[in-house]
């Protein structure tokens, strides 16, 4: 294969594992009835006017299975944090001991799961389509060289690999959604 083909196959590669990445990270956002800090990413606190994470003005830990606790480092710092994540709706009101906040994450119901199960799945969606477009402009530019010379062999060879890439992400993608539904669903 030309250097050219094998450069757009490493770079189909390189934007299918960004897609993956991106379907994890919205994997973990997703809660399925265990605590755990990486609920709070993608909470901006109001920090004397600049939106900082929450792990960044204050300790995160998890008490048990079902409580997170969040002390800030600042004293001053519990209201605009328990503001920030009222305005985050992720399902929790945060408990303010006036030292501390803790969220106590509710038993999930079957209605709450499947509910829960549908926005991975609608996430998995998302990055399938994400994937496939991947794929749509890396078989566009395998045809633009075969308009400025390359042979229809090796194109339709380059057009097979990168299906094959394709296949092999979707399925990933598949195993990562199958993980997500047996960890929401057990009790």
């Amino acid at each position: 294969m030309t250097e050219e083909v094998e450069m757009i196959l490493d770079d189909t590669g390189v934007q299918m594992d960004k897609a993956i990445s991106h379907f994890e990270s919205e994997l973990v956002k997703i809660r399925a009835g265990k605590a755990s800090p990486t609920m709070l990413e993608g909470i901006h606190v109001d920090y004397y006017g600049a939106p900082t994470p929450i792990a960044q003005v204050a300790n995160i830990n998890i008490l048990d299975v079902r409580t997170i606790s969040i002390q800030p480092w600042e004293k001053n710092m519990l209201q605009p944090i328990e503001k920030a994540i009222m305005q985050a709706n992720i399902g929790i009101t945060p408990q303010n001991d006036g030292v501390q906040l803790r969220l106590f994450l509710p038993p999930l119901t079957e209605e709450r799961r499947r509910e829960l199960f549908k926005k991975a799945s609608n996430e998995g969606e998302h990055c399938k389509i994400a994937i496939r477009n991947i794929r749509r402009d890396s078989i566009e530019e395998i045809k633009h060289l075969q308009k400025d010379g390359l042979s229809m062999d090796l194109a339709k060879e380059a057009e097979n690999n990168i299906q094959e890439v394709t296949n092999k992400y979707i399925a990933t993608v598949d195993k990562l959604l199958a993980a997500k539904e047996k960890e929401m669903m057990s009790v």
